[in-house]
C-alpha cells in the first residue's frame, strides 16, 4: 500500500500557490481488498529535514478521523509569500498506515510584485511583435531562481539563449479587465552564477491586442491594447538572501521578425529581420530603445492553476500532392490543432505562404475559406519571407490552427520532401485519465475521435473549433464537461473557465454566449447560459469540487432568479435551441422545433440543480426557494407542452415528433410518473420514424442513447449508435473522418468540434457500465448493458479517490467481469441476466466473500454492493440475450 498523486490545490508541486488556505489531496493505491480510510495527519514544514525528523515547524493537523482524502484545507499559520514548504501526509486505513511527502511554493506578495512593472511598446508604432531584453548579474552561491511571467497577450521568455519553459501560447487568456494570469518557472539551471545573464522576451498579441476585425469584436475588447508583460525574477542564495529583479523602463525593446501575429489570421514573418542572439549577453543592443512602462490590465493578477499550453506531439506528413498551380499540399494522419514546422531553403526575399485547413476543395487545394466573413484580414494563413541563410526552420509562435492539410505556395527550388514539414499537436497539457475500448471498431473510433477532438479544443478554455471560432461557447462546454472530466484532467481548466463565465456576465447577472468575452453575445439563451450552473455541478459530481460551488453560488442563484423572473408563466425562451440537428443547414441552425421547450427544460434543470447546490452548502432556506421554483416550472412545462391525447411533448412549429423534446422531458425528470411509459414509447416511435436514426442536435444527442438504455431500449440505442448512413457517427467515419464534426452533414463547416461527441457518456456509463453514483465517485455504478452484439468492453478513469475500472467479456454464455474500486469508494454492481448463485469470484461463491454485501436477485439480474479492491467475477447467463447467441 502506498500514497500517490499528492497534489495541493489540485496541482502537483506548484510553484505559485496564491490562496491563503490551499487544499491537500492524495490517493491510497495498491491497498488490500476491503481497505477503508480511517483518517489522516498532515504536517507542513519549512524544510524536508524537519519533516524527516517528525518535527513540523509550521503546522501539524494531528490525527483527524474520517474518510477525507482530497480538498483537505490547510489550517496553520499564514504562509510566507514566495516560499517553499514541504508537506507530509500519513493516511490511516483499515489495512494500516501509509505516508508520502511533497512540496509546494507560494506566490509572490503584492509588495514583491511591486518590483516589476508592465512594459511593452507604446501605441502608434508598427504591428510587429516586440522583442525585449535585459542583462543582469547573478551573484555566486545561487541556490534557486524563479521566474514569474504575466502578460497581456502571449510572452515567450528565454534566458541566455534557451527557453525559460516549454509552455507556449501562454499565459492563458482571460477577461483581462477582471483578471490576468501569470506562470511560474524554475529557471535555476538556466542562470550562470557569478556572471552576467540575459533575459529575452518576444510578445504576441493573443486576445489582448488582436487587430484583425472579426464578428465578435475582439479588436474592440474593453481591455484592448498593445501586448505587455510583467516579469519578476526571484534569486535566492545559499546564505539565505533573496533578491527580486523585475521589468521596468531599463529594459530595451526592438521590433522583431514577426511582422504581424493574429490568433485567427495567422502570422507574417520576415526572417531578414531576425536578431540572432538577442537573448544572450553578447548581443549589442545600442540601437534598441527603452521599453515603455504601460498601464496594467485592470484585472486582478492571479497565478494560473490550469496546465499551460504545450506541444504534445509531432506528426509526420503522409503524402505530398503537387497542384496544377505549382503549390504543394502536405497531408497529415488526422485533424489536429497546432501548427506546422517548415524546413526550407531559398534566396533572401523568397516568400512562402502556408494555408491550413481541415479539408480539401474539389480541386485538391486546402479549404481555408472564410465563407461567413468572420474576419477582416484572412484566416489560418502564414507568410514567411526567407533570409537566404541556408536551410531555415520556422513555425508560428502566437497563433494556432485547426488542420489536417497545409498548402504551400511559393516553395523555392525543387519539390519538397515529406520531411520538409512536420505538424505539432498543441493544446493545454492535461493528462489523459480515461480510456475506453471494446470489440466493436466503430465504438473505439468514436471514443478516440472524441478525446482527440476535445484535446484539440483545450486552450486554457474549452473552445468551439480550433480553425474558425476558437471561442469558449458556454453551451458547447456545458455539453462536453462530463466527457472532458472523465477523459482528461481538466478540472482546473474548467474551474478557470467558470470564472471566465462569471467575469463575462452582463449588468443583470446573466452569462454571455462566450467566455472570455469582448462584449459580444448578450442574448437570452438558457440552454447555453446553463453552463454557469451545470459545469460547476459537473465539477462537483466528477471531481468532488465543493470550492467551485461555494465560489459561484451567489452569482448562479442571481442568474437563475433572473431567468425565472423573465419567464412569463414559468415558460422560458431562447435564441439557441437544439443546434445543428440533421435537417438544419450545414453551417448551423436551430432544429425545426419550438425552442421554448429546450429553454424551459433547462430553466427547470438549473432550478433543480441550484436546490441541490444550496443543500450541499448547507443553505436550506435557499434550497427550498429553488425547490419551489423548479416545481412551478415543471408544472408550467407540462401544462404548456404535454399533449395528453398523444402522450408526448410538442410545441409550436414542430416538424413531426421531436426526439429532443421527449429526451429533455425524460432525462431532466419533467415527465409525470404516470406518463413516462407513453413518452418513452413516443420517443421510440420517433426514432423508428427516422429509420432508427437520430434526429437530434447538440442538446438531444447527449441524452438520446443513455435515455433509451435507461428506459429499457438498449437494443435500439445500439442500433442508432452503430449506424453508418446519414445521420450518424458512423457516417462520418465511412467518409474518412478522423475527428468529430460540427454537423452531421458532409459539408459541415468544422471538422474539429466535440459537442456532438457526448455519445462518449454512453460508452462509459452504459456500454462499459462505469458511472458515478455520488459526488467525486465516492459511490460507483457498475451497470454494463451487455447488448447481444458486443463481446467485450472496458473503461477506466481516475477519480479523486484513485483509479476505477471495469472490463467485461463473454464467450459461449460465460461472462467475466473485472472491477477496480479505489479506497474511499464503494460500488453498486448490476449484472444483467445472471442469477446470484451462478456468480463466483476467483472460484468462490459471492455469498462467502466479506467484501460483497446485499447480494440479491433483481429481476433476472444480480445486484450487490462491493468494497474497494480489484476483483474478477465469473457467471453464466440465465437468459439468452439473442436467440442462438449464448
Amino acid at each position: 500500500m502506498q500514497l500517490q498523486s499528492l497534489t495541493i490545490d489540485r496541482q502537483t508541486q506548484p510553484l505559485s500557490i496564491d490562496v491563503p488556505s490551499p487544499s491537500f489531496a492524495w490517493v491510497v493505491a495498491n491497498a488490500p481488498r476491503g481497505t477503508t480510510p480511517g483518517g489522516y495527519r498532515i504536517e507542513v514544514a519549512r524544510s524536508m529535514a524537519a519533516l524527516a525528523a517528525d518535527r513540523p515547524d509550521l503546522w501539524d493537523s494531528g490525527l483527524v478521523a474520517g474518510d477525507a482524502s482530497f480538498d483537505v484545507a490547510y489550517n496553520g499559520p499564514p504562509l510566507t509569500p514566495s516560499s517553499r514548504y514541504y508537506w507530509k501526509v500519513v493516511a490511516h486505513t483499515s489495512a494500516g498506515n501509509a505516508s508520502a511527502t511533497s512540496w509546494f511554493e507560494t506566490a509572490p506578495s503584492p509588495q514583491q510584485w511591486s518590483r516589476a512593472q508592465w512594459i511593452g511598446k507604446p501605441p502608434g508604432g508598427s504591428l510587429a511583435a516586440p522583442l525585449l531584453r535585459r542583462v543582469l548579474t547573478v551573484k555566486n552561491g545561487l541556490e534557486s531562481a524563479r521566474l514569474y511571467v504575466a502578460a497581456g497577450g502571449y510572452a515567450n521568455v528565454s534566458i541566455n539563449g534557451k527557453p525559460a519553459s516549454d509552455a507556449v501560447l501562454s499565459p492563458d487568456f482571460t477577461n483581462y479587465n477582471k483578471r490576468a494570469l501569470y506562470l511560474a518557472h524554475d529557471v535555476t539551471a538556466l542562470l550562470k552564477p557569478g556572471s552576467a545573464n540575459a533575459i529575452g522576451i518576444e510578445l504576441g498579441r493573443g486576445y489582448y491586442g488582436l487587430t484583425n476585425p472579426n464578428v465578435w469584436h475582439w479588436e474592440k475588447a474593453p481591455w484592448h491594447g498593445e501586448p505587455r508583460v510583467r516579469v519578476l525574477l526571484k534569486l535566492c542564495y545559499v546564505d539565505g538572501r533573496c533578491e527580486f529583479e523585475g521589468t521596468d523602463a531599463h529594459w530595451r525593446i526592438h521590433d522583431g521578425p514577426t511582422v504581424l501575429d493574429d490568433v485567427y489570421g495567422g502570422e507574417t514573418y520576415d526572417a531578414r529581420l531576425e536578431l540572432p542572439g538577442f537573448d544572450t549577453v553578447a548581443f549589442d543592443d545600442r540601437n534598441w530603445r527603452a521599453a515603455a512602462v504601460l498601464p496594467a490590465p485592470e484585472g486582478v493578477l492571479q497565478a494560473q492553476r490550469e496546465p499551460p499550453v504545450r506541444v504534445a506531439a509531432t506528426l509526420q506528413a503522409t503524402t505530398i500532392t503537387r497542384l496544377p498551380s505549382g503549390s504543394y499540399v502536405f497531408a497529415f494522419p488526422r485533424v489536429i490543432a497546432g501548427w506546422a514546422t517548415l524546413a526550407m531553403q531559398g534566396k533572401a526575399g523568397d516568400t512562402i505562404v502556408l494555408h491550413y485547413g481541415e479539408k480539401l476543395l474539389p480541386d485538391g487545394s486546402v479549404d481555408d475559406r472564410d465563407d461567413h466573413h468572420y474576419f477582416g484580414h484572412g484566416l489560418q494563413t502564414d507568410r514567411i519571407t526567407l533570409a537566404g541563410r541556408g536551410v531555415e526552420h520556422w513555425h508560428s509562435r502566437f497563433s494556432w490552427k485547426g488542420f489536417r492539410y497545409v498548402q504551400v505556395d511559393g516553395w523555392p527550388g525543387s519539390a519538397p520532401s515529406l520531411s520538409a514539414m512536420t505538424a505539432q499537436v498543441v493544446h493545454s497539457d492535461v493528462a489523459v485519465i480515461g480510456h475506453f475500448s471494446s470489440s466493436h471498431p466503430l465504438l473505439n473510433w468514436i471514443h478516440t475521435a472524441a478525446v482527440d477532438t476535445v484535446l484539440n479544443n483545450l486552450y486554457g478554455i474549452p473552445t468551439d473549433t480550433p480553425m474558425y471560432e476558437k471561442n469558449g461557447w458556454t453551451g458547447d462546454g456545458m455539453l462536453g464537461a462530463d466527457m472532458m472530466l472523465r477523459n482528461v484532467d481538466a478540472d482546473t481548466l474548467l474551474s478557470k473557465w467558470v470564472r471566465d463565465i462569471a467575469d463575462a456576465r452582463n449588468a443583470e447577472g446573466a452569462p454571455l454566449l462566450i467566455a472570455p468575452n469582448p462584449g459580444w453575445g448578450d442574448v437570452r439563451a438558457p440552454p447555453w447560459h446553463a453552463a454557469y450552473v451545470l459545469v460547476p455541478w459537473s465539477l462537483y459530481w466528477q471531481r468532488g469540487d465543493r470550492h467551485v460551488l461555494a465560489e459561484h453560488v451567489d452569482g448562479m442563484a442571481r442568474y437563475v432568479d433572473l431567468e425565472f423572473a423573465r419567464s412569463s408563466g414559468g415558460i422560458a425562451d431562447t435564441e439557441l435551441g437544439d443546434w445543428v440537428s440533421p435537417s438544419t443547414p450545414a453551417d448551423g441552425g436551430n432544429a425545426p422545433e419550438d425552442k421554448r421547450i429546450a429553454a424551459t427544460a433547462y430553466l427547470y434543470r438549473m432550478a433543480e440543480t441550484m436546490a441541490q447546490i444550496e443543500r450541499v452548502l448547507g443553505n436550506d432556506d435557499t434550497s427550498r426557494h429553488f425547490d419551489a421554483m423548479s416545481a412551478q416550472v415543471r408544472s408550467a412545462f407540462n401544462q404548456q407542452f404535454f399533449d395528453p391525447a398523444q402522450g408526448l411533448y410538442r410545441g409550436q412549429g414542430d416538424e413531426g415528433v421531436r426526439q429532443t423534446h421527449q429526451l429533455l422531458a425524460l432525462d431532466f425528470g419533467l415527465v409525470p410518473e404516470a406518463q413516462r411509459r407513453r413518452v418513452v414509447d413516443a420517443l421510440v416511435q420517433a426514432v423508428h420514424a427516422h429509420d432508427n436514426h437520430l434526429d437530434t442536435g447538440a442538446l438531444g444527442s447527449k441524452l438520446l442513447l443513455p435515455t433509451l438504455t435507461a428506459m429499457g431500449h438498449a437494443d435500439l440505442a445500439w442500433i442508432v449508435a452503430t449506424q453508418t448512413s446519414f445521420p450518424s457517427w458512423g457516417y462520418w467515419r465511412e467518409n474518412g473522418a478522423t475527428s468529430l464534426w460540427e454537423h452531421w452533414k458532409l459539408d459541415a463547416r468544422s471538422r474539429g468540434h466535440y459537442f456532438l461527441g457526448s455519445i462518449d457518456d454512453w460508452l462509459f456509463g452504459d456500454v462499459a457500465g462505469l458511472k458515478p453514483l455520488a459526488p467525486g465517485w465516492q459511490r460507483i455504478g457498475i451497470y454494463p448493458a451487455l447488448v447481444p452484439w458486443l463481446d467485450h468492453a472496458e473503461a477506466d478513469t481516475m477519480t479523486p479517490f484513485g483509479r476505477t475500472a471495469v472490463a467485461w467479456s463473454r464467450s459461449r454464455g460465460k461472462l467475466q467481469l473485472d472491477l477496480e474500486v479505489p479506497v474511499g469508494s464503494t460500488a453498486e454492481v448490476h449484472l444483467p441476466r445472471v442469477a446470484p448463485e451462478g456468480v463466483t469470484e476467483s472460484g468462490q461463491s459471492l455469498s462467502t466473500l466479506k467484501w460483497v454485501h446485499g447480494l440479491h436477485a433483481c429481476g433476472t439480474d444480480t445486484c450487490f454492493e462491493l468494497e474497494s479492491g480489484q476483483f474478477r467475477f465469473s457467471a453464466w447467463t440465465v437468459r439468452s440475450a439473442a436467440a442462438g447467441r449464448d
